[in-house]
């Protein structure tokens, strides 16, 4: 019997369909408008109105729901707006597949107008994998490779530049495939790690954001009390992966060599559970690299594992590798549980408002199950400190230190968990990367809490200046930033808020909105030290 010939878009839809999608975050343009036009009921198109933001609206939606995203983007110019957060996504490990349209193949000869040349090079390498296919037949084969390849560990985004008359050139749909996406880890190398952990006296778990990407937030709790380990965050985690308020959380590596090495100092054993080893922000001295106590590495990623600077790494999926270290650990009962950390005292409330008070109000006025997606990166030590949060699916950020990513991943997120209260904590400097996806939170009337930590400048720039002695460098401070005007520009309501004693009535007004609502809060411009405190 002869396969059903469809349109190279009929097969591609039904392909889309195969994989689970039931959203396509886009932009359109004349390249894509043959795939786009008589857009079918079952899949809802998500616009954007800048292709940053379709991006991070599809990174967002795919971290949330840990299935892969689809976005559409209009020709290289489409694609090269999205390229910060496509990087982003890279360094996230988004599964996505991106397609862009592209002129014409008859046209492609002469270069024409909205031509991509060598189109699938253009975005790597921040895609794992990427294809113009040959053939016009070949295009839903190549969409459906570019769903597989992205599922797999490590996952990523993927690219398809699809010429705009193939759309509806003849085609037979792929056949749907199925590819096992866990591995487990090396037996031996367990058992060696279970030793290890057991002869340890003060073994240390840094955990990373592959845990709670991976769904294993409470086995990783299960296995740090197994262990009775203390535990200690990744530097720069995109993720929570432990329970901040958990008595053996220790606090936050920061991104710093010298300031890590005095962090886990004392420790005679090291296991770092999905997360490299290490991220670092700036250079400096780090006597782990040197003459350290021994370090283990978990990770699904192979690049990741040969690029560590040392230690012995065992290469699985984390629901396999917790699982199996869970069997190989021995009794810890005789092993000492790691002393609670202090948590601080309440910030004072005065003017100008510190960022410290306004995140401690924010975190006991927002509900319980809020998910708080931030992009505020001079906040980021006051966040830890005063915005606990509580682990699985409660809180995201961008791996890749680009700005632009968190206020369109909060509608992705807000889309993906619908009920749920969504906090995006966003730095004035951040929210002008990407400000358009405010819009379509209005659009949709989803529940976000869009909070502008605003220090009139790039607060993180402040800091790095200081670190590096570079004295009075230009383009740090932004004046003249009307965010609540930018919000009711696009149909969100929003307040200035520039009083502390207005901080906890208009913060519980937005949170209570059952559409998008911006808070413009008027924090002081005190410069942060970003590394020096790990906790």
């Amino acid at each position: 019997m002869n396969a059903k010939v469809l349109s190279v878009r009929e097969a591609t839809l039904g392909v889309l369909r195969s994989f689970g999608v039931d959203r396509v975050f886009g932009n359109p343009g004349s390249t894509e408008l043959a795939f786009l036009g008589d857009w079918p009921d079952d899949i809802d198109y998500v616009l954007g109105l800048q292709e940053g933001c379709v991006v991070g609206m599809a990174d967002g939606y795919a971290q949330a729901t840990g299935r892969p995203a689809f976005v559409n983007l209009h020709s290289a110019a489409g694609l090269g707006h999205a390229l910060g957060n496509l990087y982003t996504a890279f360094r996230n490990k988004t599964p996505m597949v991106v397609t862009a349209g592209q002129q014409a193949r008859s046209l492609l000869r002469m270069r024409p107008y909205l031509f991509a040349e060598d189109a699938e090079q253009f975005p790597k390498p921040y895609v794992k994998w990427s294809a113009q296919p040959a053939r016009p037949e070949d295009v839903p084969a190549a969409i459906a490779q570019a769903f597989l390849t992205a599922m797999q560990h490590p996952r990523g985004p993927t690219f398809v530049s699809v010429p705009s008359d193939d759309w509806a050139r003849p085609a037979v749909a792929p056949p749907v495939r199925h590819i096992a996406t866990e591995f487990a880890p090396d037996p031996a190398a367990i058992v060696r790690l279970g030793a290890a952990i057991a002869a340890a006296n003060r073994p240390v778990f840094v955990v990373g954001p592959e845990i709670d990407r991976n769904g294993c937030v409470e086995a990783m709790v299960a296995v740090a009390e197994q262990a009775r380990a203390a535990v200690w965050a990744s530097p720069m985690s995109s993720r929570s992966s432990f329970p901040e308020l958990h008595p053996q959380f220790a606090g936050f590596l920061p991104a710093a060599p010298e300031g890590l090495a005095g962090a886990l100092r004392g420790a005679d054993l090291i296991v770092v559970i999905g997360a490299p080893v290490f991220t670092f922000h700036v250079e400096g001295p780090c006597e782990l690299l040197d003459d350290g106590p021994p370090v283990w590495q978990i990770t699904d990623d192979p690049t990741e594992a040969a690029s560590a600077a040392v230690g012995d790494t065992i290469i699985s999926t984390l629901p396999k590798a917790l699982a199996a270290l869970s069997s190989a650990l021995p009794d810890a009962a005789e092993r000492e549980v790691p002393a609670a950390r202090a948590q601080p005292a309440s910030p004072a409330a005065q003017n100008p408002i510190p960022p410290a008070y306004a995140l401690s109000r924010l975190s006991a006025l927002m509900p319980r199950d809020a998910i708080v997606v931030e992009e505020a990166p001079s906040h980021r030590p006051a966040i830890q400190r005063f915005l606990p949060r509580p682990g699985a699916d409660s809180f995201y950020t961008m791996a890749s230190g680009g700005l632009g990513y968190s206020l369109p991943a909060s509608v992705g997120v807000a889309l993906a968990r619908p009920g749920r209260r969504i906090v995006a904590l966003i730095g004035d400097g951040s929210a002008m990367y990407c400000v358009q996806a405010i819009w379509t939170a209005a659009q949709r009337a989803l529940p976000i809490t869009f909070v502008i930590m605003n220090n009139s400048g790039y607060g993180a720039m402040r800091a790095f200046s200081r670190l590096m002695q570079a004295h009075r460098p230009p383009g740090i401070d932004l004046p003249g930033l009307d965010f609540v005007a930018l919000a009711r520009g696009m149909g969100c309501v929003g307040w200035r808020v520039s009083d502390v004693g207005d901080v906890d009535r208009i913060l519980s007004e937005a949170l209570a909105s059952r559409g998008p609502a911006l808070v413009d809060i008027a924090v002081d411009d005190a410069t942060t030290d970003l590394f020096s405190h790990p906790r």
